[in-house]
């Protein structure tokens, strides 16, 4: 199933997000809504605040505070892209350049400051300490995840489990916040917000790691980035560390040079990992964590809004893009 179809069942309320996010852009400083109408109006797949609505609305939520939280939440996703690939030194990004290719990286620091501060601006709106206390512990987690990647950058001895980590943190978080806020504004159980930090958590886990397969598999023009960025920038992703593990000593030695000096042979390194299951061991991660997703919600009551919530798992598995 494709996206559109996934997220056929939230389609007003999604357009209702990006008026939200339209209105909330807005700024007196011209170059702010330069910037924001620039990455936001780049695309991308806006899972995370889909999360948010479709999860409010299986457990029966028919307010609107679900439409200003998924604004929040895509706020939030966008700061850190902004942040990311200033850090990254990234050119491309969804088929096109970066906003800080493009308008340099102060600007993209500070437009990306000023989204993570009126994201807080919005969330207050909601009048929900239990809600601040998820987005705003997410944010600090998110930061953490950036850090300990960092840390990992030009290091071939990071283990899966470190690897791991730093996926949890830096991308699964912001979809467990997404799903649980979903829960909180809803009047969950406790039962039934766990059940949605879990499915979040995995789903965005599962998400990164086939983030990680597209890497060595894909092509730069289905991608929308450059294929093999991560080893260029030095990141020891899952297939390397793969090879690692089951590799030749020749291919093992090969991997945590190109690990070291972000600057090997790209044809070797890929054909390293194809003579390896390092991309099958990526993607039967990836299908782990989305079956574990798909079992967190077997409490929620049967609807079109957890159907497509059950479907996010095959195509965070399946997608080619």
């Amino acid at each position: 199933m494709n996206l559109p179809a996934l997220i056929a069942p939230i389609a007003d309320d999604m357009k209702a997000v990006d008026a939200v996010i339209r209105e909330r852009l807005n700024s007196d400083v011209v170059l702010i809504r330069t910037i924001g109408d620039y990455i936001i109006g780049a695309g991308g797949k806006r899972m995370r605040p889909a999360m948010v609505l479709m999860v409010a609305r299986a457990l029966g939520y028919e307010g609107t505070h679900h439409q200003l939280l998924a604004a929040v939440v895509e706020f939030i996703h966008t700061a850190t892209l902004l942040h990311d690939d200033v850090v990254d030194e990234s050119d491309l990004r969804r088929g096109r350049e970066t906003a800080n290719a493009v308008f340099g990286n102060a600007a993209s620091v500070l437009v990306g400051d000023y989204l993570y501060s009126r994201s807080f601006e919005m969330m207050v709106e909601a009048d929900s300490m239990r809600i601040m206390s998820i987005l705003s512990e997410a944010t600090t987690v998110i930061a953490e995840g950036e850090v300990l990647q960092l840390l990992n950058v030009h290091d071939p001895d990071v283990s899966q489990e470190r690897y791991l980590q730093v996926v949890r943190y830096k991308t699964a978080k912001l979809f467990e916040a997404a799903a649980q806020v979903g829960a909180v504004l809803a009047g969950a159980t406790p039962e039934q917000e766990a059940a949605a930090a879990a499915y979040g958590r995995h789903v965005g886990t599962a998400f990164q790691l086939v983030d990680d397969v597209l890497d060595y598999s894909g092509d730069a023009a289905a991608l929308g980035k450059n294929v093999g960025d991560d080893l260029r920038e030095g990141k020891p992703t899952l297939p390397l560390i793969r090879v690692m593990q089951v590799g030749t000593p020749e291919q093992q030695q090969l991997i945590r040079d190109a690990i070291k000096t972000g600057d090997a042979d790209f044809a070797a390194v890929a054909a390293a990992i194809q003579a390896t299951d390092a991309l099958e061991h990526a993607r039967q991660a990836a299908v782990a964590e989305a079956d574990r997703a798909r079992e967190a919600l077997s409490i929620y009551p049967i609807s079109p809004f957890l159907n497509s919530l059950l479907e996010f798992c095959a195509f965070a598995v399946n997608r080619d893009r």
